[in-house]
């Protein structure tokens, strides 16, 4: 070896670089001591021994307890790895690293450790890929996989189902928290056929529902509804209001509008066309709805040309269209859908109820101060029990935010902290979040056991939705080897703060014993955690997953206004790109899903060349 001027071969070549060496060398043997700890709590649940990525998960765990921030600068400075990717292979990284130290301090290669590395850096990324084709199939070329939740039309509509397989769905996944057996069974005939018919294989995650935490219904609004004919800006009436009437106990279709009512039985059925239905309103005026068509096969349209208050005591004649009118006056019920909201702003106070009462806006007196507070009921009371004072209650997303004032009887007493500058309108079935309260809730609702009996039977992989526990984890597979599915591979659901607390025990109690994936359910994540933390979080979710080889999936509103409304913004078009550091990303179902599904097809397959995991890909620049 030929060496410069000046220098030679000696043990202390490098005083600062034989220091760097002793420092890499000590956290090496404090990972695997902390490791080894780790894993002793979970010794008797792997009695043959922990899996490889078991191995590497408990030493990427250990590695993380400490800062390591300077010496990864000294690291790099030297030119070596700073450590900054080695999540699928953390012993051998270190390793590598006292390798060339040792050549660089000593010229001698650095002598053999007490534990090999159970991973390297080949293993790392094949364990990974070999576990993501375990669960979804083999790997498309665009490197990411991608999941489509199937609308319910996908059970009655075969041909869906063969165009989003054809855009490149890789799974499709099937929320049982809307329609039931029947409809699960056409929407996967429908996909088997489309993958005889394309020759494409596609995967079927069934996603358990969990408990139900949404607001109840809304009951209609107390006083009268103020039927409206159309207007131009200066007021003058240029064209009649349209008034739904709905037969009783149907439900209102989707954008029913404001004016929706309820005829009683015996007069929905004398209703045709050229009826008309005259009544005097509220205000003691005269009026007259005249019935035009019908509304599919469970509603009329009414036109109203004057404007009406109709209320409670508003009573209506039948004229069938011979000039007499019945000598019977029938009451109109509101329909639920038109009123549907409570609005609340910033001070209000909002009754959270145990009881299943349709909830009401509440009643102000004339100085507008609250005279009974708004209300609505919750669909689950159970998760009420451990909610205490102090405590925040989050709604629709995040829309609404409130804090717990005092608990009794009857629910929860709110107030509302979080309304954005011009309120918020409550309305029926909307998610609410409990991010400072534990629920004492068991990990799988009534409805979950019985669905799992399809799912065993029928889906490629269970979602587990509400999972926060190891001990969840435990009670899912037991209820699974009871159906006679015990390998069925299970995606837990990361949607709450203990959930990822305790994710890494979640995985070190199941890596080696059953097949696993991880699903951000950054949606819920985000108003269990706030926005600003879901941004450090997902990332770290990410990166636990990678050391223990486990597949994830970028999930909740990617591309979601291009789904439902056919524009992408530029922030969600960044968002998908981003979702390619996952091994799957989740589209959820719109009128626009086959768009959005080929606009991510084509986004992944993009970036695949510049990004793995989270290191980037440094091929040659095209402008």
């Amino acid at each position: 070896m030929n060496l410069p001027a000046g220098e030679s071969m000696t043990d202390t070549r490098s005083p600062a670089l034989a220091e760097l060496l002793a420092q890499v060398r000590r956290l090496r043997r404090e990972v695997l001591a902390a490791g080894r700890r780790r894993l002793e709590t979970h010794r008797d649940r792997h009695p043959g021994g922990f899996s490889p990525s078991a191995l590497n998960l408990a030493h990427y765990l250990a590695l993380r307890t400490h800062d390591l921030r300077a010496l990864q600068d000294r690291l790099a400075e030297e030119g070596l790895s700073s450590l900054g990717r080695c999540e699928s292979h953390v012993l051998h990284s270190l390793d590598k690293v006292a390798g060339l130290l040792s050549l660089a301090v000593s010229c001698r290669r650095a002598e053999a450790r007490e534990q090999p590395a159970p991973v390297t850096y080949e293993q790392g990324r094949a364990l990974l890929r070999a576990h993501a084709e375990a669960l979804y199939g083999p790997r498309p070329e665009r490197g990411a996989y991608i999941m489509v939740t199937l609308p319910g039309e996908a059970a009655r509509e075969p041909e869906l189902t063969r165009a989003l397989l054809a855009r490149g769905m890789d799974c499709a996944r099937i929320n049982c928290a809307h329609d039931g057996p029947d409809e699960w069974a056409a929407m996967i005939g429908n996909l088997r056929r489309a993958e005889e018919q394309t020759g494409r294989r596609c995967r079927v995650l069934m996603d358990l529902a969990g408990h139900k935490i949404r607001t109840g219904a809304i009951g209609p609004e107390p006083g009268a509804v103020h039927v409206k004919p159309r207007r131009d800006r200066l007021g003058r009436v240029t064209g009649p209001a349209t008034v739904l009437l709905l037969r009783p106990g149907a439900a209102p279709p989707p954008g029913a509008g404001p004016w929706c009512f309820t005829p009683p039985e015996a007069l929905f059925n004398r209703l045709g066309p050229g009826c008309r239905l005259h009544f005097t309103d509220t205000r003691g005026k005269s009026r007259t709805w005249e019935v035009t068509a019908a509304a599919g096969g469970d509603g009329w349209l009414a036109r109203a040309p004057e404007g009406s208050y109709v209320g409670p005591g508003t009573r209506f004649r039948l004229d069938t269209g011979r000039g007499r009118t019945t000598g019977r006056a029938w009451p109109l019920a509101a329909c639920a859908a038109g009123s549907g909201m409570i609005p609340l702003a910033t001070g209000d106070p909002l009754l959270l109820t145990r009881d299943s009462a349709p909830g009401h806006p509440g009643r102000r007196d004339f100085s507008g101060a609250v005279v009974e507070p708004a209300r609505i009921a919750c669909t689950c009371p159970g998760a009420l029990t451990a909610v205490r004072p102090g405590a925040h209650v989050w709604f629709d997303d995040g829309r609404l935010g409130t804090v717990v004032e005092a608990s009794d009887a009857e629910g929860l007493r709110l107030r509302v902290t979080r309304a954005g500058p011009r309120g918020v309108g409550l309305k029926p079935d909307r998610g609410i979040n409990f991010p400072d309260t534990p629920l004492t809730l068991p990990a799988l609702s009534a409805k979950d056991l019985r669905d799992l009996d399809f799912v065993a039977a029928h889906a490629d992989l269970v979602g587990f939705s509400f999972v926060q526990s190891l001990g969840d984890m435990e009670r899912l597979l037991a209820e699974l080897a009871a159906r006679g599915a015990p390998r069925l591979p299970v995606v837990a659901k990361i949607e709450t703060r203990l959930a990822v607390a305790n994710l890494p025990e979640i995985l070190l109690g199941t890596l080696g014993r059953h097949p696993v994936g991880v699903m951000i359910a950054r949606g819920d994540l985000a108003v269990e955690l706030g926005g600003e933390r879901m941004a450090e979080i997902q990332e770290e979710i990410l990166w636990l997953c990678e050391a223990a080889h486990v597949p994830a999936i970028w999930a909740t509103q990617v591309l979601e206004n291009l789904a439902k409304k056919g524009v992408a913004s530029r922030p969600e078009l960044t968002d998908a790109a981003m979702g390619v550091r996952a091994e799957c990303v989740m589209l959820n179902k719109g009128p626009h899903i086959l768009e959005a599904l080929g606009t991510l097809d084509d986004i992944l397959a993009r970036m695949r060349a510049h990004q793995r995991k989270k290191s980037a890909r440094l091929r040659a620049l095209h402008w």
